[in-house]
């Protein structure tokens, strides 16, 4: 997507522009294997009408998870509402990869989305995981802590608008249950008291 976003907009022509991602080299075998800074994909600084001088820059390669959840606790910067709701990324709801408990999540927070991915299963006769069908795979889960406790964190995390704060005391700062691992930060239970400090649109 950033690559067709770059290539389609003359805007970058015969400019200077660097493209930050966040990969890191502990997540795949893959992205161990990138650089820190290097061409982008989409340069055409050489030999072209249609120059496009653009170098990406991976700041935080080499960073642990460790480090990551540091910094966002330094500047007090508040997670995004899927990490509040257990998940351990902020990616594809749907994931291929995903978990029986992301899974079981997503029937109980989004039933109508749900059914659309399972009901494709059906009509296919192709299942996204290979030993089972994802009804099958969300049976087999439990819906993580915060989308049972909180139908306000499963509005938040499935809002197409971030309309919550995006600085929080860092005082009050909590890891989000999702930090560290597939629903591997504190409980929900535990997070109860700092989470309700938060002012969150209704």
């Amino acid at each position: 997507m950033g690559a067709a976003a770059l290539r389609g907009q003359d805007r970058f022509l015969g400019k200077r522009t660097l493209f930050i991602t966040g990969e890191r080299a502990q997540e795949s075998a893959a992205r161990s294997r990138y650089k820190p800074l290097e061409r982008h994909r989409s340069d055409t600084r050489d030999g072209t009408r249609r120059a496009r001088h653009i170098d990406h820059w991976r700041p935080v390669l080499q960073w642990s998870e460790e480090e990551v959840w540091a910094i966002i606790r330094r500047h007090g910067l508040n997670p995004h509402p899927c990490y509040w709701l257990g998940l351990s990324r902020a990616s594809c709801a749907f994931c291929i990869f995903g978990g029986a408990d992301q899974w079981a999540t997503l029937q109980y927070i989004w039933p109508e989305r749900f059914e659309i991915v399972a009901n494709y299963e059906e009509q296919f006769g192709v299942t996204i995981k290979r030993s089972m069908s994802v009804r099958e795979l969300a049976a087999k889960g439990r819906p993580y802590g915060p989308a049972l406790a909180s139908p306000e964190i499963a509005r938040l995390a499935l809002s197409e608008t971030y309309d919550v704060p995006v600085l929080i005391d860092p005082s009050t700062w909590a890891y989000p249950p999702g930090a560290f691992g597939e629903s591997g930060g504190p409980s929900w239970g535990s997070l109860c008291p700092t989470f309700s400090n938060h002012t969150w649109p209704s």
